[in-house]
């Protein structure tokens, strides 16, 4: 598993309403895990990615296993964009 303690050389979180330990102001996102689905006409391209933090902080077995379970993510959400896709903008026939 990944570890709860902040990497070396950083102070934990301060106090509610002041910046954290990357400078960001409270309550501000931070992007730990993201899936992203694009098309280019009718091919689907589904990607994953981690925060590189987490990515460190993970033991080879573990990183392995969100790797093989972040593919079958992509492939899921990839699956049903095309079917989505395929039903709401059917192949219009040909006229040559």
């Amino acid at each position: 598993m990944a570890t709860q303690s902040p990497p070396s050389g950083r102070p934990p979180a301060g106090k509610p309403g002041q910046p954290g330990p990357t400078g960001q102001p409270p309550g501000r996102d931070t992007e730990l895990l993201k899936v992203v689905v694009s098309r280019a006409g009718q091919q689907v391209n589904a990607q994953w990615a981690i925060h590189p933090q987490i990515k460190h902080d993970l033991k080879p077995e573990e990183w392995k296993e969100i790797s093989d379970l972040m593919a079958k993510v992509t492939g899921i959400v990839g699956n049903r964009f095309s079917k989505v896709l395929a039903e709401a903008e059917p192949d219009q026939p040909g006229t040559a």
